[in-house]
């Protein structure tokens, strides 16, 4: 089984395959495996079938985004249940080891109980992500909880089709009376689907305020990014806070307060947050009003690589500089091109830590390594003129469980250094 993206297969139906989807004993088409495809990894928990790895005959091609079948390795022995898009690389993700598995309402109800489960023994407050995709067993769904809503990021082809029974299952698990749609983002063109965002039950009255790490950040979950909040740095701004005491901080792609809001409920004297987004800035503003520590709150709006020259050519010194950018490289293709950007910022943000001061460099490229990303990092360190210690590695928090046969669902590294 292959691992990693391929090219798209050429259209030409395989002559010797051309029955592999036909009516089976499960009620459902069925899909093949090519003959020198290997099943192992399937069977083994790796949860997607690239689109060079399925026989794709016209009858394969005829079915709509999103349609269940039954995969079948090379000799027609079922493997699953799984989700079929020809329109996408990924063309089918495993839904149910069981192939007679019935996606309905109950079926989502166990999914998502399961889900609750641990976060419910994680957390003391409904603050958090409930699914995260293909690590909680819904490929494709991101459910994040804000207290009384939930936002839902249906970002494959069938969480679309079977988008009522996920909202009912969801507020009949958790009591959750609002559930809002966040159909936006790179994920869903690659499936094909157009962006949309809706409220689906409920209503919604303006951003949510979201107690985290002992501040108070307000998510907008209707028009913010992604689901308004990212709650898988909760673990990093909490240890970055522990290096806050008493400093001086900039938080450069801060978003609505990000590393800035957690470090000043520690007990940081100031923060400097930079953002490109002038609405995420006002929420970040807000946050530190509701926190009581809009003091110490400052913001600077602009371009991250702008703002970051422009304070080295000032001269500014900081204790503690934290750089969370987007994903700068999303896809292999962008590899290079992403490393070279972390190098950059890195660049940039070392000479503006203080003697025995503190850097904090994140990465949430799926494409970068945690090995890659750290040496662009270390690269752009001694670049900048400086050189230090290695002291933490982190990664996203327990509600964005890692399936360990996927790579793409850890994402996220934090790497923290102590410069000299």
């Amino acid at each position: 089984m292959n691992t990693s993206s391929p090219s798209m297969p050429d259209p030409a139906s395989d002559d010797a395959a051309a029955d592999a989807v036909q009516a089976n004993a499960y009620g459902y088409p069925a899909v093949r495996l090519r003959p020198k495809v290997e099943a192992r990894a399937i069977r083994h928990g790796f949860p997607w079938v690239y689109a060079d790895e399925l026989v794709t005959d016209r009858r394969t091609q005829k079915l709509a985004p999103g349609a269940l079948a039954v995969l079948e390795d090379a000799e027609r022995r079922p493997l699953g249940l799984v989700t079929v898009n020809t329109k996408s690389k990924i063309i089918a993700r495993m839904l149910d080891r069981d192939p007679a598995a019935v996606i309905d309402q109950a079926w989502f109800e166990a999914r998502l109980s399961r889900a609750l489960a641990m976060r419910a023994r994680l957390f003391d407050a409904p603050f958090y992500r409930l699914v995260h995709a293909e690590a909680d067993a819904l490929p494709g769904i991101i459910i994040d909880r804000f207290g009384d809503v939930a936002v839902i990021q249906p970002n494959a082809a069938w969480a679309e089709a079977h988008l009522d029974a996920l909202t009912a299952a969801l507020q009949a698990v958790t009591g959750v009376g609002t559930v809002v749609k966040n159909g936006t983002g790179r994920s869903r063109g690659l499936e094909g689907m157009a962006e949309e965002n809706a409220v689906l039950a409920g209503a919604v009255d303006g951003p949510i305020a979201v107690p985290m790490n002992g501040a108070t950040y307000m998510a907008d979950v209707t028009g913010g990014q992604k689901t308004g909040l990212f709650y898988d740095q909760r673990p990093n701004h909490a240890f970055a806070a522990r290096l806050a005491r008493g400093a001086a901080v900039l938080d450069v792609f801060t978003h609505v307060g990000g590393f800035a809001l957690a470090a000043l409920a520690a007990g940081a004297t100031s923060a400097l947050a930079v953002d490109a987004s002038a609405p995420a800035l006002a929420l970040a503003t807000r946050g530190a009003e509701a926190s009581g520590v809009a003091e110490r709150f400052a913001t600077r709006q602009g371009d991250a690589f702008d703002v970051l020259e422009k304070l080295g050519s000032e001269g500014a010194k900081f204790d503690l500089v934290i750089c969370d950018p987007p994903a700068f490289a999303p896809a292999k293709p962008a590899l290079e091109a992403g490393l070279r950007a972390y190098e950059r910022l890195a660049r940039l943000a070392a000479p503006l830590v203080a003697p025995g001061g503190y850097l904090v460099l994140c990465s949430c490229s799926h494409a970068a390594d945690l090995h890659a990303f750290r040496n662009a990092s270390a690269r752009g360190i001694g670049r900048g003129g400086r050189k230090g210690q290695l002291i933490y590695t982190g990664f996203a928090g327990p509600d964005h469980p890692m399936l360990p046969q996927l790579a793409e669902s850890g994402y996220l590294k934090s790497l923290v250094f102590r410069l000299d």
